[in-house]
């Protein structure tokens, strides 16, 4: 049993005002040692303070730009003052109380059918993108009475136990053992693939992403959204689109899925839809669906949510709607992603380690060729391919953290891509920084040895200078 003392405690006052190395030494004893290993020895540990809008400042009061964005749950940025005064607004109202109607759930609830493409209605508010996901498939397999849920190999839908099973990496499921039963990957972007497997009529629904972001940012070819949507048509399947990522304004649209007008039976949301304030997901399906499976007294509650649906994450939704749609976001969106892809495009025409640019709106990835055959290759028994393989992009984001002050990240299926997902209220001028900064990591690395040299030194230095 724990110490009952309450001078054995840290209070609030006292953890805000953490060292970098006291944060680092807690983080390393109670919560993940070599997750806190990992970001110290890239320089990643910073210690931040204060973010407004694209910006986040750390101790030393040095000024950064983030291109991550919170894996997109920060369309608007960080702290939007719009969401923060709505939560406020709410503070004084009960926050979780079942045995009523939330005023605001029901809201919100008429707000995102209002904004969603189609006749989707019915909303189940969760806390997370992954609580979404599952209940998306529970709800899929109780309106159709079958198993089967087909997903896609390279996708990612989450890491609790039914979204890890739809999860399309063998990395994350295989330490778990044995997972969801019935699950069964094809390939992303093959259409005949997915008939094949839909063809034995036993399949309760197709779950994807319209862009697979964890996956590298793959964009699939025009008429594959609409194509599985007319094959889950024809064979009684339900189509479960995982918008977690893309939604919200992401890719220039609301909604990925308006890029082909594709309407699904259910919807998974989640990440920005609480302003980067309160975390909040939520599902939204087509009323038939929902109501074959909960539409009556008896199973109304079979699946709930204690925090689902709260006052004061409602009440940050019901604010981002209204900045997302008051800012034209998703316009902006378009407009600026088109220059940002435009521009990476020109830095791949001159450097070879650039594989491919690829993404739509403000998700991006750059993908990097790896060293292939060289002496330094083959005097490492291929280590320099194997490192390129793994943590190139690791490399690249270290550089431009440390270097130009520019927060990005590698794709967790494919660690060779870097994601370029800023805050959709980014500036032209902050993307022209960010394109600099990575031309500058190119030219001056001269490819994959001088990168890989460069954050060796970085290395070094966190080793010696720990604060």
């Amino acid at each position: 049993m724990g110490t009952l003392n309450k001078e054995a405690l840290i209070n609030l006052d006292q953890a805000l005002n953490f060292s970098r190395k006291e944060a680092r030494e807690y983080y390393r004893k109670y919560i993940n040692p070599s997750l806190a290993q990992m970001l110290s020895l890239l320089d990643f540990d910073k210690g931040f303070v204060r973010s407004e809008g694209v910006h986040v400042w750390d101790s030393e009061g040095n000024t950064y730009l983030d291109f991550l964005g919170g894996y997109g749950a920060l369309n608007l940025g960080h702290n939007p003052p719009e969401v923060l005064n709505a939560v406020k607004k709410a503070m004084g109202r009960p926050n979780l109380l079942q045995a009523s109607l939330n005023p605001l759930a029901a809201a919100l609830a008429h707000n995102l059918a209002k904004v969603t493409p189609g006749d989707l209605e019915r909303v189940f508010f969760s806390n997370s993108g992954t609580e979404t996901v599952e209940g998306a498939l529970k709800l899929a397999r109780a309106a159709t009475g079958r198993n089967k849920i087909i997903y896609c190999e390279n996708s990612f839908h989450g890491k609790s136990f039914g979204s890890l099973s739809v999860t399309g990496r063998e990395k994350y499921q295989k330490p778990f053992g044995s997972l969801l039963p019935d699950c069964e990957a094809v390939p992303f972007d093959d259409l005949k693939a997915l008939e094949d497997r839909l063809l034995r009529n036993d399949v309760a629904a197709f779950i994807v992403e319209p862009i697979q972001g964890e996956g590298g940012v793959n964009v699939p070819r025009d008429g594959y959204l609409r194509g599985a949507r007319e094959l889950c048509d024809r064979y009684g399947t339900l189509l479960i689109l995982d918008e977690i990522q893309t939604g919200f304004g992401r890719t220039g649209y609301m909604f990925a899925c308006e890029h082909e007008g594709v309407v699904p039976d259910i919807m998974c949301l989640a990440k920005s839809l609480g302003g980067g304030v309160m975390p909040i997901g939520a599902y939204i399906a087509r009323a038939e669906v929902w109501d074959k499976a909960y539409g009556s007294m008896d199973k109304a509650l079979l699946h709930t949510s204690t925090f689902g649906g709260n006052s004061l994450a409602t009440a940050a939704g019901l604010a981002t709607l209204e900045v997302m749609i008051e800012k034209d976001l998703a316009r902006q969106a378009a407009v600026k992603g088109r220059l940002f892809i435009d521009r990476l495009r020109e830095l791949q025409e001159k450097y070879d380690i650039i594989k491919d640019v690829r993404g739509r709106g403000l998700i991006i990835g750059v993908e990097f060729n790896q060293p292939v055959g060289g002496l330094l290759n083959k005097l490492t028994r291929g280590k320099v391919n194997e490192l390129a393989g793994e943590y190139f992009g690791s490399l690249v984001a270290g550089e431009m953290i440390n270097k130009f002050r520019i927060i990005t990240a590698y794709t967790l299926n494919n660690p060779n891509v870097i994601r370029l997902e800023p805050p959709l209220i980014v500036t032209e001028e902050q993307i022209e920084q960010a394109v600099t900064a990575l031309e500058t990591i190119l030219c001056e690395g001269k490819g994959f040895l001088g990168v890989t040299l460069s954050t060796t030194k970085t290395v070094l230095g966190s080793l010696f200078k720990r604060k």
